[in-house]
């Protein structure tokens, strides 16, 4: 599976490399009226995929963080509650006590 992710990446960044060389054009954004941002077109594409992708990511690990540590909480629940429960040793002690009747 991480062959898979490499060749992934890999691929990725050589279509980035061959998206930069062949339009590494200037780009006019007017963000404002009175603003101008003058920036390559590879620069407002890499920003444009790191504004969708870093949210996302977050969202992604935030979940993944705040199910981890549920998952660690009910196991150390459940194994608290077996460690609690009577054995069948001392079941079998508990059954075999005689009982005072009043």
């Amino acid at each position: 599976m991480k062959v898979l992710r490499t060749i992934f990446w890999v691929l990725v960044i050589a279509l980035l490399a061959a998206f930069t060389a062949a339009n590494w054009n200037p780009v006019e954004v007017r963000i404002w009226q009175g603003l101008v941002l003058d920036t390559k077109l590879p620069a407002l594409v890499v920003f444009a995929f790191l504004a969708g992708l870093v949210p996302t990511w977050l969202v992604y690990r935030t979940t993944r963080w705040r199910l981890g540590k549920r998952i660690a909480q009910l196991e150390a629940n459940l194994a608290a509650q077996a460690s609690a429960s009577l054995t069948s040793t001392q079941l079998d002690a508990a059954a075999s006590q005689p009982t005072e009747t009043p």
